[in-house]
């Protein structure tokens, strides 16, 4: 007679325009996915901004990371294909090109927001990764963003209204800060059960390895 499933819950701080996030989130997918029927995942996606200042239009990404990281043309171009190749080794399309840019995420996180209350929270955001790295639109324009609502099997309607009237605005801000007061300074971070952290992107066989030893803490 198979046992109770142990539960987890999985709170996954990212942003919607960082790349390892959703790589990150293919290989937790991954893990979970080989526990089976041993565990009952729930995940929350919390907001973090890492061009919060951007305006309407975005930024070219190489200008972004010249900027940000002081890159040169030569090894942004790099990093750019170890992304392309990681996220093509767990299913993504990422579809870089000079003209790539950066936007505003601040809409798309209130939307993520309204999406953790109605349902249908991991459909929207790989929604808005999608329209983000694989169609390169500009995922802090309105029409992208109800695009991305439909395809995750939300109300157009009602999203716009979330954002007409700013409803989730103070929560997100009130989030934000919280995760950075509780140290994340980068994405992704993965918080199992509350208390235990995993930072970064990592694959599935290191996901699993955690997991277990999570499963195992808590089981004792």
């Amino acid at each position: 007679m198979p046992g109770v499933p142990q539960k987890l819950t999985i709170d996954i701080v990212s942003d919607v325009v960082c790349p390892w996030c959703a790589i990150g989130y293919k290989g937790l997918e991954q893990a979970l996915s080989a526990l089976g029927d041993r565990v009952e995942a729930t995940v929350s996606w919390h907001p973090f901004e890492l061009a919060s200042y951007l305006p309407a239009g975005g930024q070219l990404l190489s200008d972004y990371v010249r900027e940000r990281y002081g890159a040169p043309a030569e090894q942004s171009q790099k990093s750019r294909q170890r992304i392309v190749d990681a996220g093509a080794a767990v299913g993504l399309d990422f579809r870089y090109s000079e003209g790539s840019r950066i936007y505003n995420s601040f809409k798309a996180h209130q939307l993520l927001h309204w999406a953790g209350e109605v349902g249908h929270q991991t459909e929207l955001k790989l929604a808005l990764f999608k329209a983000y790295f694989t169609d390169q639109t500009n995922i802090n324009d309105e029409d992208v963003l109800m695009i991305a609502v439909e395809s995750a099997g939300l109300d157009p309607a009602e999203a716009a209204e979330v954002l007409a009237d700013q409803r989730y605005a103070g929560k997100v801000r009130a989030e934000e800060n919280y995760w950075t007061e509780q140290n994340i300074t980068g994405v992704p971070a993965f918080i199992i059960n509350g208390k235990y952290m995993i930072p970064g992107a990592q694959d599935a066989e290191t996901f699993g390895r955690v997991l277990e030893r999570v499963l195992e803490k808590e089981a004792a």
